[in-house]
């Protein structure tokens, strides 16, 4: 058979070739794949031969064409990529032929589809330059069938093919559209959704795609068959200005640090004479309300379009909602103002200050089609105590209006029109959980002094809270937080319309501290840039943020704004155990820079006879990889250090943490982490000054046992977490850990490491 195979491989290459040819005569895209598969098969005397395109927006393979498996099964079958050996195949963009398939990691088994236990196994990626097309896929039930020689063959097979079959995926693609049906049923695939959790919890609402309430073009249409006044306008105006009043006034009081003035844009516009002007001019000039609504405001989304800054863009959609909200005051609906509450939106990406209107209205949880984990708006929703899950399903955006969804934040699932059995699990979740509020509620103040943790054999461990509202205080305190290891103060000038002043900030300062009652406070200075953008700061184009303009280079371009943020700080901090925090410090001389304005503010503050903090510890947050090489004339310098993972493993492995594409790089078990990890606490202990580590790596169970290994004694995280990892924590023996640690730190591959974590070894 081999022999035949190879005489042959040639004259397949022509013959392919051939075919591709007259492609062009084809009238059947589904058929020229299935003469692909079927003249595959013969040639190699394989038993199946599969093609499968790729879906670069669903991130999907399909089968399209096979000869072997039945026929039914083209287009049922799906894979994710990197799902099955196929998978992977595509994934990688390399060939993967197993001689005992059912044996190699990754190997997936379809016994509806008619598929046996083929062992020889030859997947081949079709591809165009780094353009993902689909993946040739041949089996034989024979072992070890397929040789070198036949990859070769088959490679240079998939490379004849690849522009034709591109061609024809567009065609097909094109086909499916024209004939594709309005929602009203959701596929199979989409009932289980897997996603990466952004803020923990469950919810179950309907679902709100985007901004699908209402479009201002059917409002308008809906108020098509009655005529109104411009004393109705100016009602509509006076109820809509009223509803966004009341609405400010309520999330203040829920969120006072961050939700000054989050719906000033549409108050303000509302009360400016131009926008309102336009719209009563044209009244008078005998256009419509509705109509006069909608020209005004399709002119100034058309004008915030034209901007150069991407968030001033976006506020197209604060123009649209004042539309979609005058126009309902206007016919009256006043049901369609409440429709957020107990909802779950779908969106393609968000901005602070909207999740924090969502928060107002009412929304129930949050399925983010792009974005990390550990961006900071999975970090405001789980203050927020939002239920946030990212994942890359784009046909959740074709979803029917009010589909029942369950987020289930807890295992990473979101569940399109779930069952009984999965409500029910949900209701008994959810009963739980409230319990455990109940009884945590109940804990004594007293009890964060009583509540050290410990390994076991004895050694403290501090747990500390990392806060981003005022409203984490509570969460900080009910679970025996030993203070706070960073206060994230970027939030309120996030969701503002300018910087706030020296005394804006103070206010705010000083309840934390004075919440706190003399426990340790770690406020960490502004850290802006990056994917946290400041609305009102132009930044011009950067084309990379995240290597740019940001965190402490911020802060010393712009002295003023940073000596105000250190006074309002020193001034709060007065009778606190009060640390002040550089963020993304790249060398001594930044470090001392920043350190002498912090000095230079207590000698002014003490001059102009204003009471402050004279002696805060001043550290650093260990960041970027340039700080390694310097680490012991940093610790001779700072009080203390901090570790912060997430952007440490990101720029140490140069991974974009909020791209999905590369989210698969992003590690913290790499071996130069782990290895610097250890070289940052190694020094801080020997110049005896304070190590902590805050991010993701601070609350993953699967980290703990080796950081206590490496001498780390002080941790940094969400209070909701803080339970969890202290029992992690109380059941660590340190001599084990140790051995343990040592056991990680001589492996050099990442799959050794990997494979000593998911066999449980760092687990207590």
């Amino acid at each position: 058979m081999r022999s035949f195979m190879k005489r042959n491989h040639t004259q397949l290459i022509c013959d392919i070739g051939e075919l591709v040819g007259l492609f062009v005569d084809t009238t059947s895209l589904e058929a020229f794949l299935q003469r692909i598969a079927v003249m595959v098969s013969e040639h190699m005397g394989s038993e199946v031969c599969s093609i499968y395109l790729f879906y670069d927006d669903t991130q999907e393979l399909v089968l399209k064409a096979t000869r072997g498996l039945k026929p039914e099964a083209i287009g049922k079958v799906r894979l994710r990529l990197g799902e099955g050996l196929t998978g992977i195949a595509m994934k990688e963009m390399r060939p993967i032929c197993e001689r005992n398939a059912s044996k190699a990691p990754g190997y997936r088994y379809f016994p509806e589809i008619g598929e046996e236990v083929y062992e020889s196994f030859l997947a081949v990626p079709i591809t165009r330059g780094q353009t993902r097309i689909g993946v040739l896929v041949i089996q034989n039930k024979r072992k070890d069938y397929f040789d070198a020689e036949d990859v070769q063959a088959v490679r240079a097979i998939s490379s004849q093919l690849a522009n034709t079959i591109e061609m024809a995926k567009v065609l097909i693609s094109l086909e499916e559209k024209r004939g594709y049906k309005t929602p009203g049923s959701v596929s199979d695939d989409l009932h289980h959704i897997p996603c990466r959790i952004g803020s923990t919890g469950m919810a179950v609402g309907r679902a709100i795609v985007g901004d699908e309430r209402y479009s201002l073009r059917e409002l308008k249409e809906a108020a098509r068959n009655k005529d109104y006044s411009l004393e109705d306008f100016r009602a509509a105006l006076r109820r809509t200005e009223s509803e966004l009043e009341a609405m400010q006034r309520q999330i203040e009081e829920k969120l006072e640090d961050v939700a000054s003035l989050i719906f000033a844009a549409q108050i303000l516009m509302l009360k400016d004479e131009a926008f309102v002007g336009a719209m009563t001019e044209l009244i008078r000039q005998e256009v419509s309300p509705p109509e006069a609504i909608m020209s005004v405001v399709e002119h100034y989304v058309q004008m915030f379009g034209k901007l150069s800054n991407d968030y001033l863009r976006e506020k197209r959609q604060d123009v649209q909602d004042i539309g979609k909200r005058l126009l309902l005051h206007l016919v009256g609906d006043r049901e369609g103002l409440q429709d957020c509450k107990g909802g779950i939106i779908i969106v393609q990406e968000l901005y602070p200050s909207e999740l924090l209107k969502l928060s107002s209205q009412g929304v129930q949880g949050v399925i983010l089609l792009s974005g990390g984990i550990t961006s900071h708006l999975s970090i405001l929703a789980r203050s927020l105590e939002i239920p946030l899950v990212i994942t890359e399903t784009p046909q959740l955006l074709r979803l029917p209006a009010g589909t029942q969804i369950f987020l289930d934040a807890e295992e990473g699932f979101v569940h399109v029109n779930p069952s009984k059995n999965v409500l029910d699990l949900f209701d008994k979740v959810k009963a739980k959980v409230q319990k455990g509020k109940r009884e945590t509620s109940k804990l004594p103040a007293a009890a964060a002094k009583k509540a050290a943790s410990k390994t076991r054999d004895g050694t403290r461990v501090q747990l500390l809270a990392n806060i981003n509202l005022l409203s984490d205080l509570k969460h900080a305190r009910a679970v025996a937080a030993q203070g706070v290891g960073l206060y994230r103060t970027e939030f309120p000038f996030i969701v503002r319309s300018d910087f706030p002043t020296e005394e804006e900030q103070y206010i705010v300062y000083k309840k934390v501290a004075d919440a706190l009652d003399g426990q340790e406070l770690t406020f960490r200075t502004l850290d802006i840039g990056g994917d946290k953008i400041l609305s009102y700061y132009d930044y011009g184009k950067e084309q990379n943020p995240f290597l740019g303009m940001r965190s402490i280079r911020f802060s010393l371009k712009h002295k003023d704004v940073f000596r105000q943020q250190v006074r309002a700080i020193l001034r709060a901090g007065v009778g606190a155990d009060l640390k002040i925090m550089f963020p993304m410090i790249s060398s001594l001389d930044e470090f001392l820079e920043a350190k002498a304005i912090v000095l230079e503010c207590i000698q002014d503050l003490s001059h102009e006879g204003i009471v402050c903090h004279k002696k805060p510890k001043i550290g650093l947050m260990i960041e970027l990889p340039a700080v390694l090489e310097i680490i012991d004339d940093l610790a001779q310098e700072a009080d203390f250090f901090s570790i912060g993972t997430n952007d440490f493993v990101q720029y140490m492995l140069a991974v974009d943490r909020t791209n999905e594409k590369v989210a698969e790089f992003y590690l913290p078990h790499h071996p130069s982490i782990l290895r610097s990890l250890k070289k940052v606490i190694d020094a801080a202990n020997s110049h005896g000054k304070e190590a902590s580590i805050c991010g993701d790596m601070a609350h993953d169970e699967r980290y703990i046992s080796y950081l206590l290994g490496i001498g780390l004694r002080r941790f940094s995280l969400d209070s909701s977490y803080i339970p969890r990892i202290r029992a992690v924590v109380g059941g660590t023996d340190l001599g084990e850990a140790a051995e343990k640690t040592g056991r990680l730190l001589r492996c050099n591959r990442i799959e050794d490491i990997d494979r000593l974590l998911k066999k449980g070894l760092l687990k207590t």
